[in-house]
Parts: structure tokens; sequence; C-alpha cells
């Protein structure tokens, strides 16, 4: 694989040959040739990351997430829109365990996030 689009569908084939470190690269030279602007060097290599994340779990068929992205584009989103709210989901999560706020992982509780997250609610900040 030699570039990334984030509206585009992965080859599934060619993302899982490469490395996470390789992978990441790709993701972050797809965001230096946009107008995006990151705060630091440490937000953009943080962002590139999560799109890993979610690409991962895409090629490797995690529960909803692939079909997640797909509900989120028929609603109106871009793909790397739909990215970045999956993203806000895992992190939501990361974040509060990292408070202390929960203590463990609730397979239950993820998977109905991604069943109530709709494009209208990404809009407003809400998923």
């Amino acid at each position: 694989m030699k570039y990334y689009n984030p509206d585009k569908p992965l080859n599934v084939r060619e993302w899982l040959v490469l490395d996470d470190e390789q992978r990441k690269i790709l993701v972050s030279d797809f965001h230096e040739s946009t107008e995006e602007e990151f705060q630091d060097a440490g937000a953009l290599t943080m962002h590139s990351f999560m799109h890993v994340v979610v690409e991962n779990q895409i090629a490797t068929n995690v529960d909803l997430v692939s079909e997640t992205v797909t509900k989120l584009v028929r609603q109106g989103l871009s793909r790397h829109e739909a990215l970045h709210a999956i993203s806000a989901i895992i992190v939501e999560d990361i974040f509060d365990m990292l408070k202390g706020t929960k203590s463990e992982f609730s397979p239950k509780k993820y998977r109905r996030k991604f069943e109530k997250i709709t494009a209208k609610r990404w809009r407003k900040g809400q998923y």
C-alpha cells in the first residue's frame, strides 16, 4: 500500500500486510497533505493512531464497526468523518478508564454506543 485516503475503503489485504507504524505513517502523510491543522506533532500522531485503530477494526471485522461506518456514510457523513465518530467513541471509553470513572470495558455499552450514534447526533456532538 502506497497511499492512504480515509474517504476511500481500504484494500484490506494491503493494509493488513503493514505493521501499525507503517499504517500510522501513511495516515500522517495523508493528513500532512491536507489543509487540516494540528496543534503539534503529538496531536497528529495521536490522530493518526486513532485512524489506525479504527481501520484495523474494520479490516479485522470487529463487531459493528464496519456497519456503523456504512450507516454514518449513508446518513451523509464522509467516510473520514465516520472514522472520527468511531474514534470518539473509543477515546471516550479509554478516557473514562484513565479518569477512574470506569473500571472495566463493557462490550454491551460499547455496542449500544455504535447502535445509537447517527450522523445527526455526531454533528451535534452527541455520541
